[in-house]
């Protein structure tokens, strides 16, 4: 089976984010994929910061990074760049632990102004990971996500049709391993 980790680069779990994450996931496991799922706001603080690699916590979402057959990693802007708390986790991980494993960026932002997070301060640290195969990704305005209830979200349909096209090219770069899978709407 093919193993995919999710590492969410928000603050909360309550967030539009959360509506992206949410359709990632139901598409990758409809797709055939066992998903791991990292929250970063909900590692250990104080190991985050420290660069602490004996917390146990820390090795664990180390771990299962390394373990992943690909990567997705999800953040929303802040001050013109992805998250401090994903730099963070990132700056933990090793020199070389994305080799081998396709990656898919995806960012969250209020304008279309903050669209090259993307291709400036998030791929190159992927790449320097030792990503090769790192997709285009997927910028998703804040707007196109709507809050139902309590963590439920619907995403409107040009965020839906982007993410799904990525989402099937990201799943063919998994060595066919999954059936590609569209949904309609999160």
């Amino acid at each position: 089976m093919t193993r995919v980790t999710l590492v969410a680069g928000g603050n909360s779990v309550h967030s539009r984010l959360t509506g992206v994450l949410q359709h990632v996931q139901r598409s990758l496991e409809a797709g055939g994929a066992e998903l791991n799922v990292i929250q970063v706001h909900q590692l250990p603080s104080k190991a985050l910061l420290t660069a602490d690699f004996s917390n146990k916590n820390m090795k664990e979402a180390i771990e299962r990074v390394e373990a992943s057959d690909g990567v997705v990693f999800l953040s929303p802007v802040y001050k013109a760049a992805y998250s401090g708390i994903l730099k963070t986790f990132l700056d933990m991980l090793p020199q070389k632990s994305l080799t081998g494993k396709p990656v898919l960026p995806l960012i969250l932002g209020g304008t279309n102004a903050h669209l090259l997070v993307l291709d400036y301060a998030l791929k190159p640290v992927i790449h320097n990971l030792g990503a090769t195969a790192v997709h285009t990704g997927v910028f998703v305005l804040d707007k196109q996500v709507t809050k139902l209830e309590e963590n439920q979200y619907v995403l409107d349909s040009e965020a839906v049709t982007r993410l799904n096209n990525a989402l099937a090219l990201y799943k063919s770069s998994l060595g066919g391993k999954m059936d590609v899978y569209h949904t309609q709407y999160s």
